[in-house]
């Protein structure tokens, strides 16, 4: 393994998925549609991604003994992701995701974390001799958060840059903020970590600003079809996005996370990574499912070399 690989620590899901003409409301039973299923969870999802986009990843996990288990491993090795320190549960099932895809690609997901929860710093210190070797450390949050405190101090130790996509969002002690080399919330987790509304792209840059002033050291804050703003000590700038036919929603976040943390561990420069990331998360959204949706570098290549993205509404202050 090289320097320029990228350790993911976090979940692993199976996504049962029913794509239908409207998402039900509460009570409500909507008949009529088309059920599918496929490999989920933030950090499967986010190291599928970085291997389909070039990376040399490794996915650190927990999962219970069952076929759901089995086919995630699969699928993982099958992407080439080195799954050595991927634990098995044995009192646990693996995470079951349930989710509902509107018309538009819009979506509405119910987890049933399993083992996911049961994922432990110590699962994580057996693999202390990866960090040595990584480029980037990716985390989310539907692992437990001391495993994520754990994780964030060992790359600490061996210099390695954390990136924290803060999913689903959760209050963070400042002195985990401070070990952040880039936070990368939407607009709905960018709000409830700062109480700072974000409906726009200013509204995005007061909330950045105030991440910046507790510790993080960079954080871009994705927009959905808007793009993306990065914001560092000295940069506010919208990475602007690629207009594609939304299909399906799901994990183009993480499609984003996993795509950026391979640029960034190649050496290119924050904006430029972001702009690469936007490109890997249109092209997701055109495709129904999480891993499933995951582009290629060559997919990647072409519509950053041929495409347009859309035009920023206006300049964030």
């Amino acid at each position: 393994m090289s320097r320029n690989s990228i350790l993911v620590i976090g979940s692993s899901n199976t996504d049962l998925i029913i794509k239908m003409d409207r998402i039900p409301k509460a009570g409500e039973t909507v008949l009529g549609g088309e059920f599918s299923s496929a490999a989920g969870g933030k950090g499967a999802n986010q190291a599928v991604a970085a291997a389909r986009a070039g990376g040399s990843a490794t996915f650190i996990g927990r999962i219970g003994r069952d076929s759901f288990g089995q086919n995630a491993i699969a699928g993982l090795q099958a992407d080439g992701i080195n799954v050595d320190y991927l634990v098995r549960d044995n009192t646990q099932a693996s995470g079951v995701a349930f989710i509902f895809v509107g018309r538009r690609g819009e979506n509405s997901i119910a987890v049933a974390s399993g083992a996911n929860a049961r994922l432990t710093p110590a699962n994580v210190l057996k693999a202390r001799k990866i960090f040595r070797r990584a480029a980037v450390l990716l985390l989310q949050l539907e692992i437990p958060l001391k495993t994520v405190r754990a994780a964030i101090k060992l790359a600490g130790a061996a210099r390695v840059p954390v990136i924290l996509n803060p999913a689903p969002a959760q209050p963070l002690p400042p002195e985990l903020l401070k070990e952040i080399y880039l936070l990368t919330p939407n607009e709905t987790e960018a709000e409830i970590l700062t109480g700072v509304p974000v409906e726009n792209e200013v509204g995005a840059a007061r909330a950045a600003q105030k991440l910046l002033a507790r510790g993080v050291q960079n954080v871009i804050v994705t927009l959905g079809d808007r793009g993306a703003l990065v914001a560092t000590a000295g940069v506010r700038q919208m990475i602007p996005a690629y207009r594609m036919p939304a299909v399906d929603t799901t994990a183009a976040g993480d499609i984003f996370n996993g795509t950026l943390a391979v640029a960034l561990a190649e050496g290119q420069r924050l904006l430029d990574a972001a702009r690469f990331a936007c490109a890997a998360a249109a092209i997701s959204v055109t495709r129904l499912g999480a891993q499933t949706s995951a582009p290629t570098r060559a997919e990647i290549d072409r519509l950053l070399n041929n495409g347009s993205p859309a035009r920023s509404r206006k300049p964030a202050r």
